[in-house]
Order: C-alpha cells, then structure tokens, then sequence
C-alpha cells in the first residue's frame, strides 16, 4: 500500500509528557517488540526527557567533556544505545520522536529522509528555513545543527527517532562533542526566532508535518481495542444476585457498570458500597447516581457480614458513596461494618474504599480504629485532572490521607484511571506522589465512559503501556501493582492482598538486578 494512500491505517499518537530517558527507553523498546509480533498498531512516541546523554553504535563516549564524577554531580546519565550515531544530548525544552513503524519497504534513506522532512515542514510553518547537509544526518540551519537523527530497526521496524532543539537550553551541549563533529555548532528554534516557544505548540505543529509526510493520519486510540471486552458469566451470576437483592444490600458493581461483574459475580464475589445508592458528590467519571441520601441504615453492617458469610468470602471489600451530609462524612458507618464482619468473619480480611471524610481527622481515625487490613482511598487522576474530573475532592487532600493512614499503621492502597488525557509524565509523577505518601498497593485501570453524561474517553491505552506502568511503579517500591485495562479498585483483591509480600520481595530482587 502506497504511504499516501487515503486508506493507510491510523498511526497512534502516544504524547508521554515529560519522562525520565531509561523508562521511555524501557517503553519504546516494548512497543517495538509488540509491533514485531503485530500486538500493535504503528505508534509515534513524543516526549521531553530530563538531561541525559545517549551513545549510538558508533560510540561516542570519547567526545563527553565532563568526567563521569561531573556528570554524576549534575544528575546527568550516560546511557548506550542501539541506534545509529554517535553522542546526543537530551533535555528540558527539547521534542523527541521516536516513531514505532513497520517500514513497508526496506530503504531506510527514504525512512530517514521522512524525518528530517517533517522536521524541515515543522520548522518552516515557524518561518524558519531549515535544510540537509550531506554526510551529515540530521536538519541543519547553516552550519549549525536544530535536530539529531538516529534510528534502529528491526526485523522492519523502526526505533528512536528524530530530537529537535525547541527551547532547549544550548549551554548544556558544551558537555560533549554533539554528534562527533568539532567544526559546527547547534541551535534551537527559540535562538532562531529570538523569543520564548511554546514546546506544546511545535509539537502540534510536528504532529500535523508528521501526517502530510508519513501520509496518514495521526491521533489518540478512539475506538477501545479487543483487549476491553470483559467476561460475561451471566447465568453464573445469578445467586450473587439473588443475596444483594434479598439482603437490601448495594454493591459497586453495579452501580458504578463495572465491565467485571460478569466475572467477578460469576466468581462468587462482590464489592459491597455501604450508606445506599445515592452520592452527595458528582464526579465528572463516575456512574454512580449524585443526589440526597437517605439516612444510614443501622442493620447495614450486619447484613453486609450476613452476605459475606453465605458467600464464604476470605477477603471482603467495602466501599462507600461520598456522604458530605453527615457529620463524620459516613466514617462511624464504615467502622460498624468491618467490626461487624470482624465478629462473624473472624478469619477473613477486610479491605475498605473510603471517601476523602473532607480531611477530617476524627472520621479517619474512627475507620483507623477499626484496623481494616487495607485502607484504601483512590487519587483517580492527575493533579493536572484532578478538579476537572472529581467533585470536591483535592489531589493533596487524597495523598494526606493516604500519608495519615500509612502512618497510622495501615496498609494503604490507591487507583488511577487513565485514558483521560494526561500524558505518561503525569501518571508517572503521581505514582511518585503516592510513594512519598506511603502508599502500599496500586491499581491502575482504563477510563470507561459509562454515559453519555460522564467525560469522554481521551485515549484508549494499550496493554503494552498497562504493562509498562507496572514495571515503573514496581521500580519505585510498590509493594503490589495490578495494571491492566479492565482493573478496577477492587478487582481481584484478595490475589492483591495474598500476593503482596512475595512479589515485593521478587520484584525487589529484579529491580536490584
């Protein structure tokens, strides 16, 4: 198929933000190794990386200025490569592209040409006349370098990319010999128009220079993959629902459209929502219906012991509506519960979702009081996100009471969903957030849109990046991390509660390696 084709498959735009270079390395390498065996469609990485220095298969490391102590004192890495090239300078201000393709062809000057095209197109839409020089690869304006080429490809599909110098600080390529080559110099956009750029901007400028070369279309997944279509054991179901029903009882299940009731109905399992069906907050993600509540139920806690009893559950999961209404935000409600299945469960172990309690330290210390055996309370997004998509509730606020839990002895547990916007950058950063926090467990999931009245579906994420956050947020100390399209808060959580210690100390020995 001819690459200007109107038919030629979308290529999926992944915007990472910015990410350290190892773990975009990490991902890139992946997506290439799932694009060989067709797990995916042709992907185009973009991304700004802390300082690092690359080496290329033809060496480098004699053109670095600074000694490895001076380097090591800036926070600057040395990292070898496979692609082409020598020594290459990566930081702050500086827009990467690294495109995942199968080339449909084996001239890899025409595939090198493409890049240096769309830097050239990207660069004249800022008035800015950028050309080639011969045996020198890379965009040149003058005698001075504005992006690095170096590409790898294997068994026809292509690795790293294209670097163009936006607002990068140019100071920093006086710690090496860029690229091998002593008589010339670089330059950025910004030193070109003589005013600040925003690197935003240029990237949307890239990304429309990298559509009109590459001849196809570039942007998020819309359409969600085969990957989301969740197990659905109907007839399996129905003694789960005979009990919640008979029992008055309400689970998150269904009122949140979880895509895993059908398995985990089917399993005999369910994740009970205490203080009834109704929520005094309207987050911006979530089904389940805002409105007045009625007052607690005291028989609540008894009934959801009785449920977990006839269900023979050894791990229990209660969650909660947000009930801003009352005066200890529901807490003393959540406390009854667990005491009461505490006395008719004595063996099973307890897992509690809870609200923010607005920050109020007397409503967490009544569920503390309690000792569920996981407290666990969601962030859901990015700080960035996180007033667009929850309702009342603060980023900050989340990782305090996190920070209160974990120091009151808890094991503390929390969620993200992705697909809502933010870049790779962002979850990354949050994952951070909630390690200093103290945060034990992680589930990270893709957004769903459960109706045409919630947020809409930004991206939807692949397997291969799920996996990839796993293996970051592992690198970072988690003590347990589920990472997968269809994982929710509180899928599988006894296997997240059993496993806990044994993979830590496994995924510690592989991090130490």
């Amino acid at each position: 198929m001819s690459p200007n084709s109107e038919a030629a498959p979308e290529i999926h735009l992944l915007r990472l933000g910015r990410v350290a270079y190892r773990h975009a390395l990490s991902l890139m390498r992946r997506l290439a190794e799932a694009r060989r065996r067709d797990e995916i469609e042709d992907t185009l990485i973009l991304v700004e990386h802390p300082p690092v220095l690359t080496l290329g298969r033809a060496g480098g490391a004699e053109d670095l200025r600074l000694t490895g102590a001076q380097l090591g004192r800036l926070g600057v890495e040395v990292v070898q490569t496979e692609r082409g090239g020598r020594i290459t300078y990566h930081g702050p201000g500086q827009l990467v592209a690294y495109p995942i393709l199968k080339l449909p062809h084996t001239d890899l000057h025409h595939y090198l040409w493409q890049l240096e095209q769309i830097v050239i197109e990207t660069l004249a839409e800022w008035g800015v006349t950028a050309g080639r020089v011969e045996r020198h690869p890379g965009v040149w304006i003058g005698r001075d370098k504005i992006a690095a080429v170096g590409v790898a490809v294997e068994e026809g599909v292509t690795s790293h990319g294209v670097a163009l110098n936006v607002a990068t600080d140019l100071q920093h390529f006086q710690w090496i010999v860029p690229c091998g080559i002593t008589d010339r110099g670089v330059t950025s956009l910004q030193a070109q128009l003589g005013r600040p750029v925003s690197l935003e901007q240029v990237e949307q400028t890239f990304v429309q220079a990298a559509a009109r070369v590459f001849g196809r279309p570039l942007g998020p997944r819309r359409a969600p993959g085969p990957w989301l279509v969740a197990p659905a054991a109907q007839a399996a179901t129905m003694p789960v629902e005979r009990l919640v029903f008979d029992l008055s009882l309400h689970t998150v299940c269904q009122e949140a459209a979880c895509p895993n009731l059908g398995e985990c109905w089917g399993r005999g399992t369910a994740t009970f929502m205490l203080l009834g069906e109704l929520c005094t907050r309207h987050c911006r993600f979530c089904n389940v219906a805002p409105g007045r509540p009625l007052p607690p139920d005291p028989g609540e806690p008894a009934r959801v012991a009785e449920a977990a009893a006839q269900l023979g559950l050894r791990h229990v999961v209660l969650t909660m509506v947000a009930r801003d209404d009352l005066p200890d935000g529901g807490a003393g409600h959540i406390a009854a519960a667990v005491v009461a299945l505490r006395t008719r469960l004595p063996d099973a172990t307890v897992e509690v979702l809870v609200s923010d309690f607005g920050g109020a330290l007397g409503a967490l210390a009544a569920v503390a009081e309690a000792r569920p055996d996981v407290f666990n309370h969601n962030v859901e997004t990015v700080a960035r996100l996180s007033d667009r998509v929850r309702a009342k509730a603060k980023y900050q606020r989340s990782l305090a009471v996190l920070a209160w839990a974990r120091q009151h002895g808890l094991t503390t547990k929390s969620g993200l969903m992705v697909g809502l916007g933010e870049t790779a950058g962002e979850v990354i950063e949050t994952l951070r957030d909630l390690r200093r926090a103290g945060c034990d467990l992680l589930t990270i999931g893709q957004y769903l849109q459960p109706t045409p009245g919630q947020l809409e579906v930004v991206d939807h994420v692949h397997p291969v990046v799920f996996d990839w956050y796993r293996a970051v947020a592992l690198s970072l100390g988690f003590r347990f991390v589920a990472s997968a399209p269809l994982v929710r808060s509180s899928y599988h959580a006894e296997e997240v509660w059993q496993e806990r210690g044994s993979v830590y100390v496994r995924e510690l020995a592989w991090a130490a390696a």
